[in-house]
């Protein structure tokens, strides 16, 4: 599998270029992914937020083609550390998944394998990406439950999955996941099933370890204030497209795309007690008969008929911020903050 030079000046880990990614099954096609171009750099964290269905899961699942290739169509580009995924056999494409890039699901307790410790698990994934003895690999699988701050490490080794608790089963997660020391971690929504005290915990541990280890992160989430604590930028998707990627604080400040400022203006944080919160209205399209123009138009508040003809190109409004709306050139229509 061939790298990037060590080296190459700006060279991004993760170089997505216009992908599309459609399921087909029941009569129907549901275009989940249409046209994502994306790059992350070398120890960069980025990550893709929105509703749900709209796009984020099967764009990071994507990335290590994880989809089902029977009902599966996918086109476009994927460069993950100079390898074309999209070229790669599968003995190329089983050292990509956990050598050089790793996923951290949402829910460890299915991800993990009931039937074997965590220790017997992670020492079999260092063992399949490296050619070590048993006893060192035993000793490395140790090191990852210690880096990911398991308490009492040796018990947790001979722990199954279930003996351990939602915050515990997704630290484990983790350890197996960098257990063969991948340049890259995909985290699907890690801290959706945990509580608000272990979430913070697990988003402090990934940005620790993302900054020790100088990891690429894309994480995917519904909620702006775990992206806050973990990602350096984010792309705001909607009906499978990216429709607003910048800088986590450029967003926050001066979001344009009229779907990010609804994404803003519906959160808790810095509202009164009893103060309503701001929904969006409307529903998420349907990906099985995606509306010709912007699909955020039938929800948008500042919709032109253009809107509801053609796809709106991106534009770029500042350092690293790009827009995907016909009102990108003009003032922001609304205040984020």
């Amino acid at each position: 599998m061939s790298t990037n030079p060590q080296g190459t000046p700006g060279a991004p880990m993760i170089s997505v270029r216009d992908l599309h990614v459609t399921f087909s099954g029941g009569g129907k096609t549901i275009r989940a992914v249409n046209g994502v171009s994306l790059d992350v750099g070398a120890g960069e964290a980025v990550a893709l937020i929105g509703e749900s269905g709209s796009g984020k899961s099967v764009t990071l699942r994507a990335l290590m083609r994880l989809h089902p290739p029977r009902r599966t169509r996918m086109a476009g580009q994927i460069r993950v550390d100079g390898a074309e995924v999209m070229a790669l056999d599968q003995r190329a494409l089983a050292r990509l998944r956990g050598g050089t890039m790793a996923m951290v699901f949402q829910e460890p307790l299915l991800a993990l394998d009931p039937v074997y410790t965590v220790g017997q698990q992670i020492v079999e994934c260092i063992r399949t990406h490296d050619k070590v003895s048993a006893a060192e690999a035993r000793s490395r699988a140790l090191q990852a439950l210690e880096s990911v701050r398991i308490p009492s490490p040796e018990r947790r080794m001979a722990a199954y999955p279930h003996e351990l608790s939602g915050g515990m089963r997704q630290r484990a997660m983790i350890a197996l996941a960098l257990s063969a020391r991948p340049r890259i971690l995909l985290a699907d929504e890690p801290t959706t099933a945990l509580d608000a005290t272990v979430q913070i915990q697990v988003l402090i541990l990934l940005r620790e370890l993302q900054r020790e280890l100088g990891l690429s992160i894309v994480f995917v989430t519904h909620d702006i204030g775990a992206a806050v604590e973990i990602a350096d930028r984010v792309a705001v998707m909607y009906g499978g497209r990216i429709v607003e990627e910048g800088p986590i604080r450029t967003l926050l400040r001066a979001a344009r795309h009229p779907y990010t400022i609804a994404l803003l203006q519906s959160r808790q944080h810095g509202m009164d007690r009893g103060q309503r919160l701001q929904a969006i209205g409307g529903a998420p399209p349907d990906l099985a008969a995606l509306p010709p123009g912007c699909t955020f138009a039938p929800r948008c508040p500042h919709a032109r008929p253009q809107c509801l003809a053609e796809v709106p190109q991106a534009v770029t409004v500042g350092t690293g911020h790009r827009v995907s709306c016909v009102l990108a050139a003009e003032p922001a229509v609304a205040t984020a903050a």
